[in-house]
């Protein structure tokens, strides 16, 4: 582990690095951007309480991106010295020259750029030693074999830590950096009856170590959830009411993301190409993108392009309010970065005052969904399709547990018919989702 000064003498010599990249660039180009990448990270594997690898990684990266008037080169190196970043600028100069010229290329807008980067809290370096690591990943592995006589193997238990510092300038005068942590752990068990054999997995991730979930607590959920899978049954083919859980809840949105990125809006590849301003939600449904959160996992201060990011309205009462733009996008949309170069930041999904066991009493009868698979999704059309695993539900209880299905229909359907979303909101990813019922979707069994 790195020690704090450590870290302020790096993050110092890469303000440097870029720093003097853009003045060596000063009498070569007019116009130029500089971005530094260094990851420091470790990672812990254990499975049957065996160490399988442990795996240090300490990664720098230089990008250098030049507009030659309205040509674009890209070039990255791993030397930082002086005559390594001179080569590494005559290169990109070269192949700018080869380039084809787009009136739509160049830097943001001045006024748009971070010259003050917000603190956003999401640096927490640990002290954690190798051996208190391995501790921690052992432990879960352990629990879950206490916990019951069912969990007969493990997939493994994993943890890693990774510390990233981001260094951008550029030749409008902008040159800030952020630096942040990112600790996980997973736990994934197998279970055993006389009839049959089933695997499930949970995890914990957060900006900071002592946020994430217990060892202990780990263990116990990923046994629980690999035990409930036990006897799995088909079920046959129906329409049917779906609620997808919590910790899959924000795939349907990640799919949102897509279809309104700018790339595929100006190239027409998606199936929203007509619905900004429109209601593609239920009216009472909103997403809101907070990229300022503190400790925040999707947290930035700007984007990858040094614009600052924003508070903004995605979904306002199931209206569609805005896409997400980089500067090339939006100028070919005729519009203005929305700050969303490199992708999205802290999606918050709005919900009901409802509890996850409320939503199943709602639903009485369909399916719960806790797993997805495959790659079914076709943005341009918006159909979906994509295999499933789950729970059968009954009067509104768990009554068993279903696999080897199939969920299928389109994704505006879908969205729109949204009954309900619960309050046990999934805080582990970019888009923060409670657990999703939807009113009816074609269900493929036997």
């Amino acid at each position: 582990m790195h020690s704090i000064q450590e870290i302020k003498n790096e993050e110092k010599f890469l303000l440097d690095t870029v720093k003097n990249t853009l003045q060596i660039a000063q009498n070569k180009t007019t116009a130029i951007e500089v971005f530094i990448k260094k990851i420091i990270g470790i990672s812990v594997n254990v499975r049957n309480s065996i160490i399988e690898n442990v795996q240090f990684n300490s990664d720098n990266t230089l990008f250098i991106t030049v507009y030659n008037k309205f040509s674009k080169a890209c070039v990255s190196s791993k030397d930082f010295s002086i005559n390594g970043i001179k080569n590494m600028l005559d290169t990109a100069i070269n192949i700018s020259k080869y380039s084809s010229s787009d009136f739509f290329s160049g830097l943001p807008n001045l006024q748009l750029l971070c010259f003050r980067a917000l603190d956003l809290d999401l640096f927490h370096p640990s002290e954690l030693s190798i051996k208190n690591i391995i501790k921690l990943v052992t432990s879960s592995e352990q629990e879950a074999f206490k916990f019951d006589k069912r969990i007969v193997n493990s997939e493994g238990s994993f943890f890693n830590s990774h510390m990233t510092i981001n260094v951008f300038g550029n030749s409008l005068g902008m040159l800030e950096k952020y630096t942040s942590t990112r600790y996980s752990t997973y736990n994934c068990m197998i279970a055993q009856d006389s009839n049959s054999m089933q695997r499930d997995f949970d995890y914990s991730v957060a900006r900071k170590i002592n946020d994430l979930e217990k060892p202990e607590t780990l263990g116990k959920s990923t046994a629980t959830r690999a035990i409930s899978r036990l006897g799995s049954q088909k079920i046959h083919t129906r329409k049917c009411p779906i609620i997808f859980s919590a910790e899959i809840a924000h795939i349907f949105f990640s799919h949102l993301a897509n279809a309104i990125s700018g790339d595929n809006v100006y190239q027409k590849s998606t199936f929203l190409i007509n619905d900004l301003e429109k209601r593609i939600f239920p009216k009472w449904l909103n997403i809101e993108e907070k990229p300022h959160l503190k400790k925040g996992l999707g947290s930035k201060p700007f984007d990858n392009e040094g614009v600052s990011t924003q508070y903004k309205y995605i979904i306002k009462n199931g209206i569609l309010k805005t896409w997400l733009l980089n500067t090339y996008n939006a100028r070919r949309l005729d519009l203005e970065t929305t700050g969303n170069a490199g992708g999205i930041f802290n999606w918050i999904v709005s919900y009901n005052d409802i509890s996850f066991r409320e939503l199943l009493k709602k639903m009485d009868q369909g399916l719960l969904v806790t797993e997805l698979m495959g790659q079914g999704v076709d943005i341009v059309s918006g159909n979906y399709s994509r295999g499933a695993i789950g729970f059968y539900v009954e009067k509104g209880e768990v009554s068993y547990p279903v696999n080897e299905i199939t969920i299928s229909g389109n994704l505006r359907d879908i969205w729109n018919d949204i009954i309900n979303i619960s309050n046990d909101i999934d805080i582990r990813n970019n888009i923060q989702c409670g657990s999703i019922f939807v009113s009816e979707i074609q269900v493929s069994g036997n």
